[in-house]
């Protein structure tokens, strides 16, 4: 049988490397720590460090031992997150981190049939997408929503699914289009508000740009879905964005769409952990969201 103390000893020196170290913060002797860390080896029939002056290195059965302890000890964590507060566990908690850039339109649409369940607690946190992820690897998160999907790897933690994709529009005031339609008129006419080059559909407008041979004037550029919608509103330029962002201003009249950007869209994900126990309240949501797509 594995002892767990023992791979618990071993996964704090892996990642100190350092056995001094490792012991002062386990309030333990070295030569206890060290006599641990030989019992583990003996059981396994591997060694797990090689020295190299003051520094311990992993050998390769070392590595492999740590991977396997990075997945346990981290399931470890999330049983004790989601069991800590034991008088809330009759509600199901749903954690959510969203780019503080993405439309708030968006995501009251995607939450909805979390926040209006009686028995779902939805907890939202705004970001970066690097504190967003950290705190997703963390288990402080159990999803992350995002309109631009992060390079990753074998090796990276987390997975990602594509939960919407949206239409790009240009959009501005009644009295900025003036009934106009001609995309390239438009263009070459008015004023545009841009979001910046770390947007997920930016390449797209670049692209568009290129292919119609056109430098239209910048009034602005904004990574902010918020300030688009407020600029647009105070007849600043006209704005290329996905029309959920401006939902209630088409509607009322205060903004109009002038014309669909049909080669852009902008591609909406939801980033979760590869968990063994996935979030019951989450999986509702994917579900609800498969409905909503099969019937329209």
């Amino acid at each position: 049988m594995l002892n767990y103390n023992h791979l618990r000893y071993f996964w704090i020196v892996a990642k100190e490397g350092h056995l001094t170290r490792a012991a002062e913060s386990l309030n333990l002797s070295q030569s206890a720590l060290s006599t641990q860390i030989k019992k583990l080896e003996e059981s396994l029939g591997h060694a797990l460090f090689e020295r190299r002056g003051r520094s311990l290195t992993l050998t390769e059965a070392g590595q492999i031992a740590l991977d396997h302890s990075e997945a346990i000890f981290s399931t470890g964590d999330e049983m004790i997150g989601r069991l800590r507060n034991a008088e809330r566990l009759s509600k199901k908690i749903l954690r959510v981190g969203a780019l503080s850039t993405l439309s708030r339109n968006f995501q009251i649409g995607f939450l909805r049939p979390a926040v209006q369940d009686p028995g779902i607690e939805v907890i939202i946190r705004s970001g970066t997408i690097a504190e967003l992820l950290a705190a997703l690897e963390a288990h402080r998160l159990d999803v992350v929503l995002v309109n631009q999907v992060p390079l990753r790897d074998s090796a990276t933690p987390w997975s990602s699914r594509i939960i919407a994709e949206q239409d790009i529009s240009l959009v501005g005031t009644p009295e900025r289009i003036g009934g106009r339609s001609d995309l390239i008129e438009l263009l070459s006419s008015e004023p545009v508000i841009l979001p910046t080059a770390d947007s997920g559909f930016r390449n797209g407008v670049d692209v568009m740009f290129e292919q119609l041979s056109l430098s239209p004037t910048v009034a602005a550029e904004v990574d902010d879905m918020a300030m688009m919608r407020l600029l647009t509103r105070e007849d600043i330029g006209l704005a290329i964005l996905p029309p959920i962002v401006v939902t209630d201003e088409l509607a009322n009249g205060r903004l109009v769409e002038a014309c669909k950007l049909s080669a852009i869209q902008e591609t909406f994900a939801a980033i979760t952990m590869k968990r063994r126990l996935p979030n019951p309240a989450l999986e509702t949501l994917f579900a609800s969201r498969e409905l909503d797509a099969h019937a329209s």
